[in-house]
């Protein structure tokens, strides 16, 4: 008799024959994220460049505080993937 977790593997190899395999997330240069940190980023850089009040050092200091809010927020988006767990007993 099969246990519940072969026959859990079987229908998660079921599934995915017969709808394919889904990932939860996109591609990053598919997301609305992606795009707003690349504007916000040449905001920062244009405003520092035209104004006398921003400078280079909070300037650049603001560019890595957006890009590291990009990234935790694709970690935190791929977090509730299981596309790079192996399914036990699946052959690849």
């Amino acid at each position: 008799m099969a246990t519940a977790q072969e026959t859990g593997a079987r229908m998660e190899r079921t599934g995915e024959s017969i709808a394919g395999r889904h990932d939860e997330t996109k591609w990053s240069l598919l997301t609305t994220e992606f795009w707003a940190m690349v504007v916000l980023i040449a905001a920062i850089l244009i405003a520092a460049a035209v104004s006398d009040s921003l400078d280079d050092i909070r300037a650049w200091t603001l560019v890595t505080v957006v890009g590291a809010a990009y990234i935790v927020s694709r970690g935190i988006a791929k977090s509730g993937t299981d596309h790079d767990v192996p399914i036990r007993g699946r052959r690849s």
